[in-house]
């Protein structure tokens, strides 16, 4: 997490380099033997507000394949105005994977490989909750969702900012 460059929001509104202690200190290793630590959390009323906002204004993409493909468009999309004005971007985060806390070691290498692929402009956050809990949330009673991409820095910066609320700041 060293060096993780969060959303101008964010950085804004509070002590940047506070927030990323917090995640790392928050951290786990995404599955048994993995490489990459992700921050863990509860599910808080403020974490919830963030991401029902965030789905009403239509930045939600449920599922893996979905991410998958969204991330990979907007990956294209970013290397050819790179090319195109010869001037590469930094690397700031400007989406985030909300993972549910019950899914299979595969299904998590499977997330690890899609965050290297997309470093360091896509962040995850593992939840302390189910599929089931996470679909309710966002998409009615019987609907499951292991996997959340939040799409837009400013839905993303939502998120974080309530985590960091969460975790004691004040925002």
């Amino acid at each position: 997490m060293q060096g993780l460059r969060l959303p101008r929001d964010v950085e804004e509104a509070l002590d940047a380099r506070w927030l990323v202690h917090e995640l790392a200190a928050h951290s786990q290793p995404l599955w048994r033997g993995g490489e990459l630590r992700v921050p863990h959390s509860a599910l808080s009323a403020g974490l919830e507000a963030a991401l029902k906002s965030a789905y009403s204004a239509g930045r939600i993409v449920r599922g893996l394949e979905g991410a998958e493909r969204a991330l990979g468009t907007e990956k294209r999309g970013l290397q050819q105005v790179d090319r195109r004005t010869g001037v590469a971007r930094g690397g700031r985060v400007s989406r985030l994977l909300v993972l549910a806390d019950d899914g299979s070691e595969r299904f998590y290498r499977t997330v690890e490989s899609l965050l290297q692929r997309h470093a360091p402009r896509v962040l995850a956050l593992r939840l302390s909750v189910d599929e089931a809990a996470l679909g309710r949330l966002l998409f009615g009673r019987e609907a499951v969702a292991r996997l959340l991409l939040v799409e837009h820095k400013q839905a993303v910066s939502a998120v974080l900012l309530a985590l960091a609320r969460q975790w004691g700041a004040h925002v």
